[in-house]
Order: C-alpha cells, then sequence, then structure tokens
C-alpha cells in the first residue's frame, strides 16, 4: 500500500533537510556560506578514487555555487605530467557531468587544476611543495588555507603526515590546515592505535579528518533526524518495545580486480568496522545535547564503549564467515571468490560477515543486533530494520514470535527512503490480518537528485565541521570490539569458512545466529526467475 497525499504531507513536514542545515537545498532563499578560500591537495591525484569520486563531487559543489570564492587543486603523482595535460584528465573523468550549457563553467572550473610530480614515500620529493603552493596561492590570492586529501594506499597513511610537518605545512600560523584521510584506518587495534600515535605526533586531532563516505548518505544523518524530531519514535527507541535490530549490506558484485586488496582486508575489515558499526551507533546513541560535532560524536563513542566485550571462545557461536563459491544465475556464470585475480586458491578471507551482539546500557539491555554484509549477493542494498516487540496479547494472532511484528525500515541505498510495516483487517468476515507497507522515498523531496556523500563530506571539511567524520577514540574502540573475531579467525583452524553460491543471500547457517529459531534475518529482495530482483522499497 503506496502512501496516500495526507501521510506524504505529513512526512515532508519533517523538513529533513532543513534540520540538518544542507548546503544544496535554500532554507528560507538564501544558499549557505561558502567556505575559506584554500588550496586542496590531493596526493594520488590521478589515481580512480580521486577521478571517479573527489574531483566529480569538488565539480558538483561548483556548479551549485559553494565551492570557496578563491580555490585551486593541486593533485600529485609519481609521473611527471604537465598541468595542461592533467587538466584534460579531469575534462575526460567530467565529460559526463559538463553539459553543453555548463562548458564555459566547466572550463573555468578545469583551469582551478594544477599538478606536480611527487614520490608520497620519498622524503625529498616534499620540498616540491611549498614553492609551488605559494606559485598557486599567489594566483588564487593571499592566504595558506590548506587541505590535504590521501587518496593513497593505507601503508602511506603514517608517512606523508610526517613528511608534511618536515616541510612546515602542518602550522596553522598563516591559516588553518587540514587532512582527510581515507578509510582503512589500520587493520586491528594494535595497528590502528599505532598508525593513530603516528599520525598525532604532528598533526592535531582538530585538523585530522578520517573519512567514512556511509556518514555522508543523506539516509544515514535522517537516523537523528527521524529519532529526535519526531514525538512518535523516540519513546519507543527502547529494550522496552524493541525486539531487535537488523543491519543488511550487500553487494551484488564480487571483488572485481581489486583481490589482492581484499585477501588483506575481508568483509569484517572492509565494512563492519566502520560502515556498519557506525550505522550501529546512530541508530542506538542518546540524544545529544546540541547538534554539534563533539556532542554528536561524544555519543557515538558512547555506544562503542557500551558495546559487550567478545569473547574469543565464544566467536564461533556469534559470528558466521563464509565466501562465495561459482554458480549460474540467469544465463550468467560467476566466478568463486578463490578464482578471482589475486587471491589464493586456498583462501580463507571472508567475503561474507554476519555477527550478534549487544550494547550492555540502559537503553538496550537484553536486545539482539544482528549485522551482516557480503559479496555477490542478489541485490546492492543497505537497510537497517527495527523489529518492535509483539503486543502483550496476541488477540489476532496465535504466534508468540516476532514473526509478524511492527518493522521500521531505514533503507540507506538504493531507493533510498523508509518504510513502517503494520497490521491491517483484510475486508471480510472474522478479524484476518494482514502485514501492509507505509513508505517513503527521499527522491520525493529533491528536484533533481540527492546529492552523493562525498559531496557533504568534502563541504563539511572545508569548512569545518567534523561531525560526520570519525573521532581516533571511535576508530579504536571499534578495533577493540573486533578484535577477538579477527584473532579467532585468523587463528582457530576450526572455524569453518562456509561457502554460498554467488547470487544468494549467503550461507544458509546465518540463519543460526537468531536467537529465536523461528526467525529469520528480513530479506529485502525476491528474485524473480529470469526477471531479475525485486526489491521490497
Amino acid at each position: 500500500m503506496t502512501v496516500d497525499k495526507t501521510v506524504t504531507a505529513w512526512l515532508l513536514s519533517l523538513k529533513i533537510c532543513k534540520v540538518w542545515r544542507y548546503p544544496f537545498y535554500k532554507t528560507n532563499n538564501q544558499m549557505m556560506n561558502k567556505p575559506d578560500n584554500q588550496i586542496i591537495v590531493i596526493f594520488g591525484g590521478r589515481g580512480d578514487l580521486a577521478m571517479r569520486k573527489i574531483v566529480p563531487a569538488l565539480y558538483a559543489l561548483y556548479t551549485q555555487g559553494i565551492m570557496p570564492e578563491k580555490f585551486a587543486v593541486l593533485a600529485t603523482g609519481r609521473s611527471k605530467v604537465a598541468d595542461e595535460d592533467y587538466r584534460e584528465e579531469v575534462r575526460e573523468a567530467l565529460k559526463e557531468l559538463i553539459s553543453k550549457k555548463e562548458e564555459r563553467a566547466g572550463n573555468d572550473f578545469i583551469m582551478s587544476f594544477y599538478y606536480t610530480d611527487l614520490d608520497p614515500s620519498v622524503r625529498e620529493h616534499y620540498n616540491r611543495l611549498p614553492d609551488k603552493l605559494e606559485m598557486i596561492r599567489q594566483r588564487i590570492g593571499r592566504g595558506a588555507n590548506t587541505l590535504f586529501y590521501l587518496s593513497v594506499p593505507p601503508e602511506l597513511y603514517a608517512v606523508i603526515p610526517r613528511n608534511l610537518a618536515l616541510q612546515g605545512l602542518n602550522n596553522e600560523g598563516d591559516g588553518w590546515k587540514r587532512m582527510i584521510i581515507e578509510k582503512p584506518f589500520g587493520y586491528d587495534f594494535a595497528s590502528a592505535t599505532k598508525l593513530n600515535k603516528a599520525v598525532l605526533e604532528s598533526w592535531a586531532e582538530s585538523q585530522i579528518y578520517r573519512i567514512d563516505h556511509y556518514l555522508g548518505k543523506e539516509t544515514v544523518q535522517n537516523i537523528l533526524v527521524t529519532r529526535f524530531s519526531n514525538g512518535i519514535f523516540e519513546p519507543l527507541w527502547n529494550r522496552n518495545f524493541v525486539h531487535h535490530v537488523e543491519i543488511t549490506s550487500s553487494e551484488s558484485l564480487g571483488v572485481e580486480m581489486r583481490g589482492a586488496y581484499y585477501e588483506r582486508a575481508g568483509a569484517l575489515r572492509d565494512m563492519v568496522q566502520n560502515h556498519l558499526l557506525h550505522l550501529v551507533g546512530f541508530i542506538a546513541m542518546e540524544p545529544p545535547s546540541s547538534i554539534d560535532s563533539t556532542s554528536i560524536r561524544n555519543e557515538l563513542v558512547k555506544v562503542f564503549e557500551s558495546l559487550r566485550p567478545i569473547k574469543i571462545e565464544e566467536v564461533g557461536s556469534i559470528a558466521i564467515r563464509g565466501q562465495y563459491t561459482s554458480s549460474h544465475v540467469r544465463q550468467e556464470s560467476f566466478k568463486g571468490y578463490r578464482e578471482e585475480e589475486n587471491v589464493d586458491p586456498g583462501s580463507k578471507t571472508e567475503t561474507f560477515a554476519a555477527l550478534r551482539f549487544h550494547i550492555d546500557n540502559w537503553r538496550w539491555g537484553g536486545v539482539p543486533f544482528y549485522i551482516r554484509t557480503g559479496k555477490r549477493l542478489p541485490t546492492r542494498v543497505t537497510e537497517a530494520v527495527i523489529h518492535f516487540k509483539p503486543t502483550p496479547h496476541s488477540l489476532f494472532s496465535a504466534k508468540d514470535a516476532c514473526e509478524g511484528c511492527n518493522q521500521l525500515i531505514i533503507r540507506i541505498q538504493p531507493d533510498e527512503g523508509m518504510l513502517l510495516k503494520f497490521g491491517m483487517k483484510i475486508p471480510g468476515a472474522g478479524f484476518n490480518v494482514k502485514n501492509v507497507n507505509m513508505d517513503f522515498h527521499y527522491s520525493d523531496l529533491v528536484v533533481d537528485r540527492i546529492p552523493d556523500a562525498y559531496e557533504r563530506l568534502l563541504y563539511d571539511c572545508m569548512n569545518g565541521d567534523s561531525t560526520l567524520y570519525t573521532r581516533s577514540d571511535a576508530v579504536l574502540a571499534a578495533w577493540k570490539f573486533l578484535d577477538p573475531v579477527i584473532e579467532a579467525w585468523k587463528n582457530d583452524h576450526s572455524i569453518p569458512v562456509y561457502g554460498y553460491p554467488a547470487g544468494t543471500w549467503g550461507p544458509e547457517n546465518a540463519d543460526d545466529l537468531i536467537e529465536e529459531p523461528e526467525l529469520t534475518w528480513r530479506y529485502p529482495c525476491k528474485n524473480l526467475a529470469d526477471d531479475g530482483v525485486y526489491c521490497e522499497l
């Protein structure tokens, strides 16, 4: 059942975008203030991430009129490339985005790009940066505000900050200096602690922005708005009314050309430690005292510190790992993970991970949380599901389980939106009840598109807003929580790696994690034979 006009008007009254001061929409006919004039330095400026995400995000901000009045982008890479040649690479990356009517603006944007060859692992090469930056500043106007973006392999995350500091490029005496560091921030608790110590030797915590692009998604941010701006949700958001919480993040793709990286990471490190645990944080956190960076991040850390510690001996019963195997789906053949390029034929790296855990505090005591993620599942979908408890006395059903309970489904991607499931009487004699859906799509709130997460995150960093970036204590708390699972999966050979055919929802054993035997995971999408996959929201 689709939401009617009355419900749509009610949902629109939430004013989701306005509550978050989102820069991409006008509030009271006024656009958000532009960031300070600055230079953005992209280490790895010719790489896939830079050309596929960072450069298009900057262009999107530029076309919306919310880049700084004066800015420049300096890209670095190991190869010798002239500024003009690099600009042609930028033009190629943006060719699908620059329309005919935007051609002049597109050219002006591209002319703001510069390039210098620099091997980030060689200390002496950093001598080239101060002079290049000074030349650019002379062209765009005085001011030394600089944003460094580390779009490089993780082994350089400690090297670049140290070498920049040796050149005095961390000094804020002549203007602010900020640094964005991509994930993964470490591979376990010990490595994350070591990396954090190395970075903070020469940079202040307030200068470091650890990016998790999931936090830039509209639906993730709106979890807070849904909870804390609506009186119908927050009173129910606790152990008295919530039966369990479930989070799923599935990908239909395999590891593709990233086999070498994935062999070092696996699903637990790649998705659970950062993306999914942060979703848990937003769902489980207490109301912050105000909507500011410090208050929100303080509450997130409290959630991570309240996670019930995992004992190594219980890993086999509260965590499931799997690996996709070859299969044939809708006239298409898929390789198994061990057959992928740069993957060990005997690999035990998990492409599927599921976990059951608890949060030991007054709000969530006794409520199980379930999270799962995997590659080569039927479709790409990320969602959080709040399963509410059944009524105290079942008048219309003989079932005591939570099989037909109310659910609030928050769809993160794709087709972003929310869905509420509740019981309604089927017309006719008797009191036969059927679950129906009331849904809402974020596309109803915007004229043309939902902005990409990198747009929001880059804009925030340029403005010095770290709300949607991860603080060091949160990173370390998440790693500390997962360390027993990492250690057990590495050293305990009795813990199996379950196979699952590509195109299915992972190992059947994942259902064993659900505490009630009559319940299973929610399967948001259904296979429709040769017609593909249908998703409910």
